[in-house]
């Protein structure tokens, strides 16, 4: 497992934007793909967004897709996720998660996750 922090979760009306950060404590996870989950009060945790370890093949639900865009700085070892006209729909926990495999996060079984952090859209 990797231990995973994020940031730059908050509140924001909708039509908004947010930009949330990933980082590795400690060591560099650049051989990982990394990606984005959210979890909405009462619901499943579903997949948002996944990126392979070197930054050329990304993947998104479909419910984002136009509005969000994960990249990823190696030299900063973080990962992002740039959250653009932000919905009341899109009020969730957003989680970071790492794996060797991009498959396993397509497919929501990634081995390490972050802690979460809120995201909140009012309209």
């Amino acid at each position: 497992q990797v231990q995973l922090v994020e940031s730059g979760g908050g509140s924001v009306q909708a039509g908004g934007s947010l930009r949330l950060s990933c980082a590795r404590a400690g060591r560099t996870f650049s051989s990982y793909a990394m990606g984005w989950f959210r979890q909405a009060p009462g619901k499943e945790r579903e997949f948002v967004a996944a990126i392979n370890w070197s930054g050329g093949n990304t993947g998104y639900a479909d419910s984002v897709k136009g509005r969000f865009t994960i990249s990823r700085d190696r030299a900063k070892n973080t990962v992002y996720l740039q959250m653009n006209s932000l919905k009341p729909e899109d009020t969730a926990v957003y989680y970071c998660a790492a794996d060797l495999l991009l498959s396993k996060l397509r497919v929501g079984s990634p081995g390490s996750w972050g802690q979460g952090t809120q995201v909140t859209v009012s309209s």
